[in-house]
Formats: structure tokens, sequence, C-alpha cells
């Protein structure tokens, strides 16, 4: 039994720049789209039937939305477990309420991993001024990350002796304290789980982070092949252990002593797999239409090395002026752009640069492409 019927109605708790690229999937099978996003001009707006203004904390608007529609999904963790628990009343919720009330704070999501036994950075929790300079004291050199919201570097601050914690708390609130670490690596893993427990794990992605910014995914990591399973292993138990339907992206470290750490977990698509696109022989946003309409898997093996290249609002303000064509002129390089209005350091798109399994050149080619793109070449 499956929920797919040819104009059966997707519905998206968030409108961004994910949802966009998963109602183009969904588009694609012939799928009807309702978006819910506070911003009527959000990235996914031109491609949805059906837009519901409102916040992602009100359990009433995410229930408007979520009325008619058959399957409904959220490309935000900023989604309320309130407004997950309205929508579910009304629709199918993949993942459910549930995943999102552990990994949507994450206190919540470091508790249940913690309780589960999966390896972590040490950590604490600060749910006050007080406990956020005890954590810093017995930590040491560490990290706040808050609790809610923030990503892309925003809602994080290195805490060392001399960091006034009181300020910190008062701009992040509750949060996390993690240990820093020495890292050798960083890694991520995406696994589709049907409503059948079936599952479907993507190559192991590598990144590399600018100022907290994922800056480029090499898609296969191409690494050391026991480290990979060991990754993918890990990945396999936590979508498991939550019992999730849908996709689940886990983030990890490597240490540079080998180990192998969880940094985060995502119940959604995810930035580092955008390369699965071109990449892979179904991308991770048609995957999650099937996983979310109850059709098969699509196969998740590799047709070609990608790197994908994040792209900037920066790249946009005066006095640069982005030069798509000079970049596309490159063989190999499709570019996607989300319809966002430009502000510094916020995501308008990214390059993805395709080249032979193994190939040695594919980051020379990827600067390249970005300095056609800025016009510095």
């Amino acid at each position: 039994m499956t929920l797919f019927r040819p104009g059966a109605v997707l519905g998206l708790l968030g409108g961004g720049q994910l949802a966009r690229m998963t109602a183009m999937a969904a588009r694609q099978l012939g799928l009807r789209v309702a978006v819910l996003d506070p911003d009527p001009g959000c990235a996914a707006a031109g491609l949805a039937d059906r837009l519901v203004q409102g916040r992602f904390d009100d359990p009433a608007a995410a229930a408007r939305l979520a009325t008619g529609c058959d399957v409904v999904t959220w490309d935000t963790e900023r989604v309320s477990p309130e407004a997950a628990e309205a929508a579910q009343r009304e629709a199918i919720l993949r993942p459910s309420a549930g995943v999102l009330a552990i990994v949507g704070d994450r206190i919540a999501q470091k508790s249940w991993l913690s309780a589960h036994g999966f390896p972590l950075a040490r950590w604490e929790a600060a749910r006050s001024p007080a406990e956020l300079g005890a954590a810093r004291s017995l930590l040491g050199r560490c990290r706040a990350k808050s609790a809610q919201g923030g990503y892309d570097g925003r809602g994080q601050w290195k805490l060392d002796a001399d960091t006034a914690t009181e300020e910190v708390f008062a701009k992040l609130g509750g949060c996390v304290v993690e240990e820093e670490v020495a890292l050798s690596h960083e890694l991520s893993v995406l696994v589709a789980r049907g409503g059948d427990g079936a599952l479907g794990v993507y190559p192991v992605a590598r990144n590399w982070h600018v100022d907290g910014v994922l800056s480029r995914t090499l898609l296969p990591a191409s690494l050391d092949p026991l480290l990979e399973r060991r990754a993918v292993e890990l990945a396999q138990e936590i979508a498991a252990a939550l019992g999730i339907v849908g996709l689940l992206t886990v983030e990890l470290f490597v240490t540079e002593g080998g180990r192998l750490l969880v940094n985060e977990v995502a119940a959604r698509t995810h930035n580092t797999f955008h390369g699965t696109v071109e990449g892979c022989f179904t991308g991770q946003f048609e995957q999650l239409v099937r996983v979310l309409f109850d059709l098969p898997l699509g196969s998740t093996e590799s047709r070609t090395t990608t790197l994908l290249l994040n792209l900037l609002g920066d790249d946009w303000l005066p006095p640069r002026k982005p030069e798509v064509a000079a970049a596309l002129s490159t063989p190999g390089v499709s570019v996607h752009l989300y319809g966002k209005t430009p502000r510094p350091g916020r995501k308008l798109g990214h390059f993805v640069v395709s080249g032979r399994p193994g190939d040695g050149d594919i980051h020379l080619r990827a600067e390249q492409v970005l300095q056609r793109f800025r016009g510095d070449l």
C-alpha cells in the first residue's frame, strides 16, 4: 500500500531552499505542494499551489497547512513541537513530531544521544548563566551553542577564561556547551529510512567549514574504508533508534587521534548532500519524496565525484556582480540559485562541480569556477 497518487498533496513546514528543491522533486512526480512560511516571498513560494503565511511556532497555522495534505514534512528545526503535533493531527507527518522534539532542541538531542550510548565530545547543558560558567570551568576550551535555532555559525560562541558568561547567556539563552576537540576531518552521512524499515545510505561526504558556515563538500569522501564503514554503521544505528521515517543526516567529527564523534543530527535533507542530485542515481530530494509517499527507495550509488561550493549573499553585494554565465562556461558545472534576497552570510545558492571518481583536480577546477563567478579570473 502506498500513499502515492497523481495529484496528492505534499505539505512543507518551512519554505526555504530545502523546501524549494523538495518541491521541485515532488512536481516531477506530479504531486501538488503546500507551504507554510512567515515570508510570503520565501524560496519555495513560487512552487507552491497553496501558501500559508504563518510562524513556525503557530499550531493553528500548521494545522491549516496540513489540512488537505496527504503527507507533511519540514525543512527546518525551527518548527515548534506544538506546531508539529498540530500538523500531525491533520495529516501524516514524516518524520514524526516525536522525532522533531528530540532533534529540534540541542539539549534534548545531546541528552538522547548520550542516553543511547553514541560517542560525543564532552558536553554540558547550560540553562542559566551560572550553569554556563560552571560548564566552561569544567570543559576548558569549549563552545556554547544555542539549544534552539542557530545555524551557519550563528547562535554559537567560543568560551575562554575571560568570556563574560552572563552576556553570552543573554544572547544565546539555554545552550549546550561542548569541549573543543582537535579535528582531522568533518564528515556527514545521509540515511533514508522507509516506513517498512528499509534503509538506503549515501556515500560518506567530507566537509569543510569557514567561520562555522559550510564552504564545500566532497562526495564521496574517499577516505579510509574502515573509517567510512564505522561512520555509516553509526548513522544507521541512530536512524533505527529514532525509528525515523524520512531522511536523517548525521554530522561527524574525526579527531586527530582517529576517534569518531557525533556532532549533530538533522532529520531532513541537508546542505552537505546537494551533490547527490548530480552525483548519485537518486538525489536526496527525490529520495525524500519517495520515502514520504511509501514509494520504493531509489539507488544511493554514486555515479560520479562531486564537489559542492556554497554561494553566499556577499557575492551579490556591491561592488561585486556575480557572473553566472562565466561559471557555467566550465564543463561539468551546474548552478543552483534559490531566489533569495542577498544578505551578508546568507546562502543564495551553490555550485556542483562533477568529475571522474578519484578526480584529483576537482578542487582546483572548483576554485577556478568560483573565481570566474566572482569576476576574478
